[in-house]
């Protein structure tokens, strides 16, 4: 199943993140899972911005994968990442995390994994 909020949001403006975009585009190593709830409001309210942000920076699709969660945050891979809020997003290379955001940093998950790449 896949997250519908990790459409795109269409308004969000990739110029006024050029940095973060930059840094996105510049990692064309690393993996993104993405742990989320449609039902859930952190989500609906930060995942559609992520998207836009890796549409802006040209990651590929096969290099994102949504998990979808229950309310009770039961789904693949949760016990094995220790997901504990959501949205949670891992990124890893070469099968190894290198970063990770989980729902209550002070900024969005953009801006903090670009910093974390960086």
């Amino acid at each position: 199943m896949t997250l519908e909020t990790m459409a795109p949001n269409p308004v969000w403006d990739d110029t006024a993140h050029e940095s973060t975009v930059s840094v996105l585009a510049e990692h064309d190593e690393v993996t993104y899972t993405i742990w989320g709830g449609d039902w859930c409001k952190d989500c609906r309210s930060q995942l559609p911005d992520f998207a836009a942000a890796l549409a802006a920076a040209g990651v590929d699709d096969d290099r994102i994968s949504n998990v979808a969660v229950d309310r009770e945050k039961n789904g693949p891979g949760v016990d094995e990442y220790e997901i504990e809020y959501i949205p949670t997003i891992v990124v890893e290379r070469d099968g190894e995390e290198i970063a990770r955001f989980v729902e209550s940093e002070p900024v969005p998950a953009a801006t903090y994994l670009a910093e974390q790449l960086s």
